[in-house]
């Protein structure tokens, strides 16, 4: 196989490689042998046409061709003149699949059905990405840009991914772009061998370039363990509260189809434990009682033993009306209430705080609607930072006999909201069932439960308790009875789930402090987290197990029913009070008050926390480094280039200088390797010692001089031809370069010069030589286009050799660690003279 043949396949595998990303996307995954066929095909059509050959854009738009009959042919056969032609009616028709295949995956959570829109979408998607690589890595014979579009392909599917197997096609796309680059290397050293050979090879040694591309291999694998090894390190990272102004609990995907989140515990804990509290939402609403005023971001569905977390979600366009609320049946009391929503400039959550069950929801932006739990999450980035919107909901008010009554759930209902982990310690069931052993209905175990942790059971609420994690955080709750809402709702839920009542956890804000305004304030004190029980007939329903925080539901009051409205909280403190080292509302507020009135909510404050001094120095200084070392990987042949430019001329004026008056060395020394770098002398030609220090450097400094000139040739696009004679080689790039006479005149006298210390009985230096390269570079700067100026400069191709320079110095490295210990071992076995022997 040729090495351009070779190349092509690489090409195509690469991208392939890179397109296994999107496997875990779509079901089934048989688009992927599709696309493997239909790249095939494409990359054949363009080693053909290479071979022709033509001007290497007709080559390009060959394939393009090509590759657009093919997706007539596959997605719009009966659209197109003869099966095959596309037309104004078969781009019409690939408009509408793509069209369909972007609302499919709007509509569909991952992995999305295989409808035809989707399946063009990323066959097409595969082709196109196939088509960059090998127009850049085959045709134009430059692998090292042909990352990008690899890049892109994999970006877009991790993007889209839950990021759970992300390193796994990370692994393989980059594999796919290292043997890419090996395979370029090898095609190119296989037309003109390695440029200025190093070492010279052992006796029956065959020739060929095999140091290049073990350096190359060891370089790729090593890149390749820095970049899986360095995210798993404890670098410094940006954190976003959950209740703060971050990204919050979870965010769309991009394209609208899933919704994912992250662990709300710890920032949850952080939010609550701010010394300054900072008002971020302002409501007005039309109801007078805005006790049972929560504001829910999300429900916490997932239960592993360990946390409750959300599940992943199908999520939709955000509709005009929403439907009834699942299980609530059309006796019960309900009030439809409207709320307008200020959120602060500095909130930027990436879910929408609403209270529970919305009806309606008037906001601009980018929203996107999860039917499940009723919530909106922003897409493409959206957040609620700055944002206005105003919400209908609905005051859904059940009496204690409603609940008491209520029949049981449905079997979805049942199956999906009672799961347990095995992990889960048996404590916490045990415990369960010993609180609500007198209870005769889901109802009263729901009440008994809220009781014992809000009333009878001696709990402290305690935001310092860390948040601990394992199957055995419950049950170290259930003992030590100190926590904050996390713990406690976390904890009934768990509990009610092991009786057999549908349960999940929600997250939001407590009522928050009505302002002389008419206004209520909710600030990131107001953070709380709060179970939820299924009954049907009346569907999810709030309870409030955590002492002195929220409102106790008045319908799990004793005597009470939905039509007896509580007390209006009193607010203890306004949400811009400054903080107060002062012990908490929980010495002054009692577990039976709460459960009998309803308490304000009041928090206890944290004057160790500071909110107001930004990011740590740690982690500042480590994103400097990182960006700094971000910005200079990228620049390194670039700088490695202009430092080799400037020891090359600047040594060889100098050395030019130092042999005006110096006598000629006589027959041929062993030069300088480029300047001592390369260890390039000369094809087949060794010059004897040298008789004048002087005019050592300036015969090897000459030889540094003519490497700059063909390295320079190199960077523009004339690369070096190894079996040239200095003289030829000249004529060469003057010929590809199309130089003025200037140009050549001095590209012909660096040759002369390199001819004269190589061959001549008398070698001599000459002086002026480094202004003549620096004329030749400025000419063939004026003879390319503006693409190439820039490679040259920022990408230059000659700073391969850096590779080299590695590889040759690790050579002698091992040469001089071998010679040292063959060296000692002959020491070692060297026999002592009899007459040392002991006797």
């Amino acid at each position: 196989m040729s090495g351009r043949a070779r190349l092509t396949l690489c090409s195509a595998a690469a991208t392939l490689m890179a397109a296994c990303a999107m496997l875990p996307l779509v079901d089934p995954a048989t688009w992927f042998l599709q696309a493997a066929l239909l790249l095939a095909i494409q990359s054949g059509v363009g080693a053909a046409v290479r071979r022709a050959p033509l001007a290497r854009p007709l080559t390009v738009a060959a394939q393009a061709l090509v590759t657009l009959v093919l997706l007539t042919l596959v997605f719009a056969r009966g659209h197109a003149f003869l099966g095959l032609l596309p037309g104004p009616e078969a781009f019409q028709h690939f408009g509408d699949l793509l069209q369909a295949g972007a609302d499919d995956v709007g509509r569909y959570a991952i992995p999305a059905p295989l409808s035809d829109g989707i399946r063009l979408m990323v066959i097409g998607g595969v082709l196109v990405i196939g088509l960059a690589v090998e127009t850049l890595a085959v045709t134009f014979r430059n692998a090292a840009p042909a990352g990008l579009p690899l890049l892109a392909l994999y970006s877009v599917a991790a993007g889209l991914s839950d990021g759970a197997t992300d390193w796994l096609w990370f692994l393989v796309a980059a594999a796919g772009y290292l043997m890419l680059l090996l395979a370029e290397g090898r095609e190119r050293l296989s037309q003109w061998g390695r440029v200025f050979a190093g070492a010279p090879r052992a006796a029956g040694e065959q020739p060929g370039p095999v140091a290049p591309v073990r350096t190359g291999r060891r370089i790729g694998v090593a890149a390749l363990g820095v970049a899986l090894v360095i995210p798993l390190l404890p670098l410094p990272a940006i954190q976003e509260g959950l209740l703060g102004g971050g990204g919050g609990v979870g965010a769309g995907n991009g394209g609208g189809g899933t919704i994912s989140a992250v662990n709300p515990l710890v920032s949850l804990r952080d939010s609550l434990n701010v010394d300054e509290d900072r008002t971020v939402l302002n409501l007005r609403t039309n109801t007078a009682d805005i006790s049972d005023m929560y504001l829910r971001i999300v429900s916490l569905d997932d239960f592993d033993g360990t946390t409750w977390k959300p599940a992943k979600r199908h999520i939709v366009a955000v509709p005009d009306e929403f439907p009834t609320p699942t299980g609530l049946g059309s006796d019960v009391k309900r009030t439809e209430i409207t709320t307008r929503v200020s959120a602060s400039e500095g909130y930027a959550q990436s879910w929408l705080p609403m209270p529970y069950p919305p009806s309606g929801v008037k906001i601009k932006g980018n929203w996107r609607y999860e039917p499940v739990g009723m919530t909106l999450v922003g897409d493409h980035g959206q957040n609620t930072s700055g944002r206005s919107y105003e919400v209908k909901s609905l005051d859904v008010q059940p009496t204690a006999e409603q609940l008491a009554s209520a029949p049981e759930a449905p079997g979805s209902i049942r199956n999906t909201y009672t799961k347990v982990p095995d992990s889960l310690p048996s404590v916490v069931a045990r415990q369960a069932r010993e609180i609500t052993k007198a209870a005769t209905s889901d109802y009263e175990k729901a009440v008994a439960l809220q009781d014992y942790f809000a009333v009878t059971g001696g709990f402290e609420y305690d935001t310092e308790v860390q948040v601990g994690s394992g199957p055995d955080a419950i049950a170290r709750f259930l003992r030590d009875k100190r926590g904050f809402c996390v713990h406690f709702s976390f904890a009934m839920a768990a509990m009610a789930r092991t009786l057999g009542i549908p349960a999940r956890v929600a997250v939001g804000f407590a009522p928050g402090t009505p302002q002389a305004d008419g206004s209520v304030a909710v600030g990131l004190k107001d953070a709380h987290a709060w179970p939820e029980l299924y009954f049907e007939g009346v569907g999810w329903t709030r309870f409030e197990p955590t002492p002195t925080r929220g409102t106790t539901p008045p319908y799990t009051l004793p005597d009470t029913s939905g039509d007896a409205v509580p007390d209006l909280p009193q607010a203890t403190r306004s949400a811009d009070a400054a903080p107060s080292a002062e012990a908490s509302a929980s010495t002054s507020c009692s577990a039976e008050d709460k459960k009998l009135e309803g308490c304000a909510a009041a928090l206890p404050l944290d004057p160790t926390q500071q909110n107001g001094g930004g990011p740590p120095w740690y982690e500042i200084a480590g994103w400097t480094l990182l960006g700094a070392a971000g910005i200079a990987l990228p620049l390194l042949p670039m700088l490695w280039r202009l430092r080799r430019r400037s020891m090359r001329l600047a040594s060889a004026q100098h050395s030019a200088s130092a042999a005006a008056g110096s006598p000629p060395a006589r027959g041929r020394g062993k030069g300088g390797a480029d300047g001592l770098e390369d260890g390039y002398t000369g094809p087949g030609i060794r010059l004897d010692a040298p008789t004048q220090e002087a005019t050592e450097a300036a015969v090897a400094h000459v030889l540094a001089v003519w490497r700059e000139l063909t390295d320079t040739a190199w960077d523009f696009g004339i690369e070096p031809d190894e079996a040239l004679t200095p003289r030829r080689a000249a004529a060469r790039i003057v010929r590809i370069g199309e130089l003025d006479e200037t140009a050549a005149r001095s590209v012909h006298r660096v040759a002369g010069a390199v001819e004269q210390v190589l061959f001549a009985p008398q070698p001599r230096a000459e002086a002026g030589l480094a202004d003549e390269v620096r004329t030749v570079r400025t000419s063939l700067r004026a003879k390319v286009g503006w693409t190439t100026r820039v490679r040259a400069v920022v990408a230059p191709r000659s700073a391969v050799r850096a590779l080299w320079d590695l590889n040759d110095r690790w050579t002698a490295l091992q040469a001089a660690g071998a010679a040292r210990l063959a060296t000692l071992t002959a020491l070692l076995r060297r026999p002592r003279p009899s007459g040392q022997e002991g006797g």
